[in-house]
């Protein structure tokens, strides 16, 4: 966790009512970037094994078609979030990293493993105890 995350979570009521306005915005402006059903999936592919292929994204991210790949790249890009290298290689390859600026997701990505594997055991544990 970051400085900047610290001190958010220290001024943050402990129910989460968020009352301020600028951290409300905030959010809103995060969750515009990141926002869908594939963008934090494929973030999280290239944060966790650092550089991967096209092909490589695609069979971690389940479901997801070539074109809506291509297309959720293009807007990480734009985003700063990720960088595009094109390799000098017979086929050509390109791969993909996270950039310093998408680095700064690498909290909150291992935040939300943390919490989806604990979802995850509550689920899981709440049916075979329902």
């Amino acid at each position: 966790m970051t400085d900047a995350t610290l001190e958010l979570i220290d001024v943050a009521p402990a129910c989460c009512p968020v009352t301020n306005k600028k951290n409300v915005m905030a959010v809103h402006d995060a969750m515009d970037v990141l926002n869908g059903k594939w963008k934090i999936s494929i973030i999280s592919s290239i944060c966790y094994f650092n550089k991967r292929r096209f092909s490589d994204i695609l069979n971690d991210v389940e479901g997801i078609s070539n074109k809506m790949l291509s297309k959720e790249l293009k807007e990480l890009e734009a985003n700063k979030l990720i960088s595009r290298e094109v390799l000098n290689t017979q086929p050509i390859t390109v791969e993909y990293s996270l950039t310093d600026y998408g680095l700064t997701l690498r909290d909150i990505i291992n935040m939300l493993s943390a919490w989806g594997v604990n979802h995850r055991e509550v689920i899981v544990g709440r049916r075979h105890n329902d």
